[in-house]
């Protein structure tokens, strides 16, 4: 393999986790920069912006082109936000190797306050994800929330427009952009649960590709897979989209897991949480046990509609 072409959404967030993972490459196989080439890939999702994505088709609006990248040779990786990959992925494609995961914690922006408690009735707060709306509506169902679509960048001009009052985004994508300065209050876990994989970056490859599996053996962190092998098979026993207001975070400690999940109505008004542990061998099973769980105390009506 001559260049390593590595697949990617053209976003800044995107661009610089797949320069991180060109960089842990470089340093795990003593490479030069001109050994891997990063091909940005235009998806549905970065195109479609007049609408959520609910609406549109789901998470798989972010990754489907680059999937056809990947599958027909284009490209040799693609490099992903873990929280936006679907729980089902092509034949012939899988999601072999996770970095090291970030902070998973959502990060509140305020303009006018820095916490969403101290904002005043009837304040607008954008979003796009159904979780954070969801989970806005059920700290401050006083509040208004409107539908934030856009990198990073587009959602921090939104706000300095004043399309909005504050906004939530992932503080390990702030993180990597270096804008950290931004955020004015992070959100505590127990409170403001993160979508599942959020904070990791995931990388796709094929199946049977030895070349590409042994360059990416190097990079592969064990306990954020562990992590991300619970988190997705809670949301799998879900059927969890972006129509789906889930939430899921997983923590390795040694060969411990400890899991805790949630699933929340659109408006914020009911929720069910469950954690459970156990060993991190067993990680996927976990996950799956917590949606039985979870799934047993919300009832079949607390799911009518989601489809």
């Amino acid at each position: 393999m001559q260049t390593l072409k590595i697949g990617t959404r053209g976003s800044p967030l995107a661009l610089a986790q797949a320069h991180e993972t060109r960089a842990r490459l470089m340093k795990a196989h003593g490479l030069a920069e001109e050994a891997f080439e990063v091909v940005p890939i235009s998806t549905s999702g970065d195109r479609i912006q007049d609408r959520p994505l609910s609406e549109a088709g789901g998470k798989g609006l972010f990754t489907k082109e680059i999937e056809e990248a990947l599958l027909d040779g284009r490209i040799d990786i693609a490099v992903h936000s873990s929280k936006d990959m679907p729980t089902l992925l092509p034949d012939g494609l899988e999601l072999s190797t996770f970095l090291p995961r970030e902070d998973a914690r959502d990060a509140f922006i305020g303009k006018t306050v820095k916490r969403i408690v101290e904002l005043p009735r009837g304040a607008r707060v954008g979003s796009s994800s159904l979780r954070r709306q969801a989970l806005i509506r059920r700290m401050r169902p006083d509040l208004d929330v409107v539908m934030f679509r856009g990198n990073v960048q587009t959602r921090l001009r939104k706000l300095d427009e004043g399309v909005a009052e504050g906004t939530i985004l992932a503080y390990a994508g702030l993180k990597r952009l270096g804008l950290e300065s931004v955020v004015t209050d992070l959100m505590p876990l127990d409170v403001f649960p993160p979508a599942p994989g959020q904070g990791a970056i995931g990388i796709e490859s094929r199946i049977g590709d030895g070349a590409v599996e042994k360059m990416l053996a190097a990079i592969r962190d064990a306990p954020t897979g562990q992590a991300l092998a619970c988190e997705r098979a809670f949301l799998a026993a879900l059927d969890g989209s972006c129509r789906t207001p889930i939430a899921g975070h997983a923590t390795i400690s040694g060969e411990k897991l400890a899991f805790a999940g949630l699933i929340i109505s659109p408006d914020g008004t009911e929720s069910h949480e469950v954690k459970l542990d156990g060993s991190a061998q067993d990680a996927a099973a976990i996950g799956a046990e917590a949606a039985r769980t979870v799934r047993a105390k919300a009832g079949a009506k607390f799911f009518d509609g989601w489809a």
